[in-house]
């Protein structure tokens, strides 16, 4: 096959698995701040005492036990904590500048994976629990990331819903975006996490759905919140999908790795093309401005969250 050897039933299975339990795990956190607080601050305090220093410590062998996969983990709890302050405290919600620490930890999640595409360039076989080929394919979509982190927009547009979700909705976080988000981040997978990846395309779907189904316009909260999730979960059994009868190993073809890592630039590069025209035409700010505010995907996110048109950042806690 082209991206994946074979894929047995069990293993095609348990991936449906792991997308409904991120679907199902993340529709109970984004419930209210108690559910929030149980799965991203209580659970991940217990498992980073009496499970992680054993599963992905550095004596473990892991391939979680590296810089990147704890500081993934830390910086997507960081961001779900970020996501709880803004969400359900008057401090947060009151002062526009805190809702920029939304997309500013977006932007360094992004920033952290362009940095190990740089690094596992010059990687080749096993290494930290984990078979890697590097090649020209990380430059070429380490500038997909970096083109993906450069259009990220709408900064200044977040809103928080008064209902009892109180969700963190981004108008200006339009499909395009989120599509050019999912190629990018597959191809970064599939080059720095390579037998690993296959499992890595439901977390990624797991935000998507949500994002263009179900509460639209809060993709950045369901990105963060099933990330910390499956991090948590790869953290605690980090070599059960890359080990046993449910590993699925990637084709390691360089023709694969070229592929996807040239479909995520040119899509991507279409993006900031559009941006940059979408700025000149419209005459707007990148820094302060909603870009996408007159298409209508945005026009409808605001529409189903009217009561936060008049005032944005008025709080009902």
């Amino acid at each position: 096959m082209f991206f994946f050897e074979n894929i047995p039933l069990h293993s095609a299975l348990m991936w449906f698995g792991i997308l409904g339990g991120l679907l199902i795990a993340n529709e109970i956190s984004r419930f209210n701040k108690y559910t929030g607080i149980f799965f991203f601050m209580v659970l991940p305090a217990i498992l980073a005492i009496t499970v992680w220093p054993t599963t992905s410590g550095a004596d473990s062998g892991s391939q979680t036990a590296n810089w990147f996969a704890w500081t993934k983990v830390i910086s997507a709890l960081i961001g779900c904590w970020i996501g709880l302050f803004l969400r359900f405290t008057k401090k947060g919600q009151s002062n526009k500048y805190f809702l920029l620490l939304a997309p500013g930890i977006l932007v360094i999640n992004i920033l952290e994976a362009v940095i190990r595409e740089f690094e596992v360039v010059n990687m080749q076989g096993f290494t930290e629990g984990m078979f890697y080929m590097g090649g020209p394919w990380n430059y070429i979509n380490a500038i997909a990331g970096i083109f993906n982190l450069l259009v990220v927009c709408g900064w200044f547009g977040i809103v928080i819903t008064k209902d009892r979700h109180h969700d963190l909705v981004w108008p200006d976080m339009t499909w395009f975006w989120i599509i050019g988000y999912g190629l990018w981040n597959f191809a970064y997978v599939y080059n720095c996490l390579t037998d690993r990846s296959f499992y890595s395309m439901a977390l990624i779907i797991s935000a998507t759905i949500p994002a263009l189904l179900m509460k639209k316009g809060a993709w950045a909260q369901h990105r963060v919140h099933t990330l910390a999730l499956y991090m948590m979960m790869m953290m605690t059994i980090p070599d059960f999908f890359i080990m046993g009868k449910y590993a699925v190993a990637s084709t390691h073809s360089p023709v694969t790795y070229y592929t996807i890592s040239i479909i995520a630039l040119v899509f991507n590069t279409g993006i900031l093309g559009y941006q940059v025209y979408t700025i000149i035409k419209r005459k707007k700010n990148p820094l302060t401005d909603e870009l996408y505010d007159h298409l209508s995907e945005s026009k409808g996110i605001k529409a189903e969250n009217a009561h936060l048109i008049e005032d944005k950042y008025a709080v009902t806690v």
